[in-house]
């Protein structure tokens, strides 16, 4: 079959590879649709970040070369011999995130966790072998294509539920890539009164405006600060960093109200340096979100299910997984108008 397959920074291959022995645990899925993410991104242009290079990743046993891919949806095509809860034909949707399952889910995560598709082979390719534990289904309301979808929405819902938000919570986003305007459908879908987005791209900014953002900024031409407090003079009650970098992170503090609340949702790719004075001397709390609980994903499964969250509105562009550098990891790195590229394998809906 024909898989992207990751060898290096600037240097994933579409070639032939097989595909691996199925187990007795897991389904294959014929991939139909998978999603390009900043994870991938990174991994492209500065990685290995999760990608394992030096020794077998421990929840995989697998090490690079390996196929990416995090972000898809599928039918099962074949299923191991202790899986139990899927047949042949089910329409699902792939939870990437592995654990080692010894604690509450709320607190797994963070006791180790590894990705398809960033530390083992994933769904850019024709089929993919994953834990039947790691399969979601599909409901007949939703598309495959919108299953692509489904693993980045859940990063937007996890954060928002981190941040404790209220109905009628004003709501500041740094950054609006595909998971930053994800974090704007799902901050008014729980809500927010107000949403200012803030970025460098005023063709990221107006997407951001089309999906809910009741104000936009570009952060090259105001200061965020002295932006925020004309429209909320006391400063809003959560704020979402979601770009990574070091002027954001500030920023994120210092347009957030005394006691409130800033998320760290974006992986920054490197350190940074910060006054911790800045939060002593305002209150505001800090907290992170890696990823989502099986909770959250099936939550996020079951509000797109009803139509709450409609995350469609962020697909720019669908390629051939022949086009996958060129025209997908190359394209969101130089052209801004470009949110969530999705990769068509077999294309069914």
């Amino acid at each position: 079959m024909k898989a992207a397959v990751w060898y290096g920074v600037k240097d994933i291959r579409v070639e032939e590879k097989e595909l691996r022995e199925l187990r007795d645990h897991e389904v294959t899925v014929r991939v139909a649709w998978a999603g390009i993410c900043g994870s991938d991104l990174h991994e492209y242009e500065e990685g290995p970040v999760f990608v394992p290079v030096d020794a077998p990743n421990d929840l995989t046993g697998e090490v690079a070369p390996i196929t990416m891919g995090h972000e898809f949806s599928g039918v099962v095509e074949a299923v191991g011999k202790h899986v139990t809860k899927y047949k042949v034909g089910d329409r699902v949707v792939v939870n990437p995130t592995l654990t080692y399952g010894k604690k509450h889910e709320e607190l797994d995560i963070y006791d180790g966790f590894s990705f398809i598709g960033l530390s083992g082979d994933g769904g850019f390719a024709h089929f993919a072998n994953v834990p039947e534990a790691n399969v979601y289904a599909l409901p007949e309301s939703l598309t495959l294509q919108d299953g692509a979808l489904v693993e980045p929405m859940a990063v937007a819902v996890q954060a928002v539920k981190e941040a404790d938000m209220r109905f009628g919570d004003t709501v500041a986003v740094f950054g609006v890539g595909p998971i930053g305007l994800l974090t704007i459908i799902a901050a008014k879908a729980a809500g927010a009164s107000k949403i200012l987005a803030f970025d460098l791209s005023d063709e990221r900014l107006n997407k951001a405006k089309e999906l809910g953002a009741t104000h936009i900024f570009n952060s090259g031409k105001v200061k965020p600060a002295e932006a925020v407090r004309k429209e909320v003079p006391d400063g809003v009650d959560v704020t979402f960093e979601v770009a990574g970098v070091g002027p954001t992170f500030q920023s994120a503090i210092e347009v957030t109200r005394a006691r409130g609340t800033m998320v760290i949702v974006s992986i920054f790719a490197r350190p940074i340096e910060w006054n911790p004075m800045m939060l002593t001397n305002t209150g505001v709390k800090v907290t992170s979100t890696i990823a989502y609980s099986p909770t959250s994903f099936q939550q996020t499964i079951d509000l797109m299910g009803t139509g709450q969250i409609k995350p469609q509105g962020i697909i720019t562009s669908q390629i051939h997984l022949e086009e996958i550098v060129a025209s997908g990891f190359e394209a969101l790195t130089n052209d801004k108008t470009q949110a969530k590229i999705l990769v068509e394998l077999s294309g069914e809906f």
